[in-house]
């Protein structure tokens, strides 16, 4: 894979922020679902997944810079053994250092001693005295999930299959959003260490009516002209099912309504607000309105603060 800032098209200084946005922007683009005709966007998904998977996460981000792995998330060969002496197949395993858990300490000591102190055997370089590599854990599996706008909100469980024609149930954290990922321990392939894991990346469908702001959720209302002037009491979908909402007489197309908790759960607890904001809905063409409103006019100059 390509260096993961030029995936994403970010610069090595980018801010977590940056890097996220970069990436619901390109992941939006080449998602599968809008690119069926097209393989190569696939691809380009599942590249722009991986460098997002490597620089979300602080600690293999420090090390990619710092040269210690590298765009897959292996570690580096040391002492130029890039060019393939050093490979994970010599170990028992596909996928070279990549799954293992020893850091550039646990392979100089593999070389020349270290910890455990002169004397032959206990290693694979015998008169070193190294203590040898833990073996590698089997590869990790990636799933797409694609979730509802009002699954999102509500966190409603989602099933799964998996590779091995199982399927599970997952109950979506809090926050969740496009580019969100959960871990599925001990769902990947097996491997002489142990079985990796099932990294699923969620992308949250947009919604016809409902937009969303962070963790709320704003909605355009449309009331009738006779409800905005002598107010109603009105029905209002949410995510969690239709509520009913008191308008005040004399409301203005553009006046805000707040319902709360009915918005997206949040990280911290507790969820966010539905805005919901009127727009009055006038009839084209209705002569029983002309007539009502005869030669009444509206005496305000409604646009002064405009210096019009």
């Amino acid at each position: 894979m390509a260096d993961p800032y030029t995936t994403l098209g970010v610069a090595k200084s980018a801010s977590e922020a940056e890097i996220k946005s970069a990436y619901r922007k390109l992941a939006k683009e080449l998602h599968p679902d809008k690119n069926k005709d097209n393989p190569k966007a696939s691809e380009k998904f599942s590249d722009v997944t991986k460098a997002y998977d490597l620089l979300s996460d602080k600690t293999k981000r420090a090390q990619f810079d710092r040269g210690e792995i590298d765009a897959e998330g292996n570690p580096a060969m040391p002492f130029g053994y890039g060019g393939g002496g050093f490979r994970g197949d010599q170990h028992g395993g596909p996928g070279g250092f990549g799954n293992q858990s020893s850091d550039f300490g646990d392979i100089f000591e593999g070389l020349f001693g270290g910890r455990g102190g002169g004397g032959a055997g206990g290693g694979p370089f015998g008169g070193f005295g190294a203590r040898s590599a833990p073996p590698p854990k089997g590869a990790n599996v990636a799933y797409r999930l694609s979730v509802s706008f009002i699954d999102a909100a509500t966190q409603a469980a989602q099933r799964i299959s998996l590779s091995d024609g199982a399927t599970i149930d997952l109950k979506l954290p809090a926050g969740v959003e496009t580019g969100t990922q959960m871990r599925l321990a001990g769902k990947g392939q097996p491997g002489p260490g142990g079985t990796g894991d099932g990294i699923v990346t969620i992308t949250v469908k947009d919604h016809p009516f409902y937009v969303r702001e962070g963790a709320h959720i704003r909605l355009d209302l449309p009331v009738t002209l006779n409800e905005a002037v002598k107010g109603a009491r009105i029905k209002v979908p949410t995510v969690d099912g239709p509520v009913m909402l008191s308008v005040p007489a004399g409301s203005s197309s553009g006046k805000v309504m707040r319902l709360k908790g009915k918005g997206f759960t949040q990280k911290g607890g507790g969820r966010g607000d539905q805005l919901v904001r009127l727009m009055v809905d006038l009839p084209a063409d209705d002569a029983a309105l002309v007539k009502l409103l005869g030669e009444w006019t509206d005496p305000r100059d409604v646009r002064a603060e405009l210096g019009v």
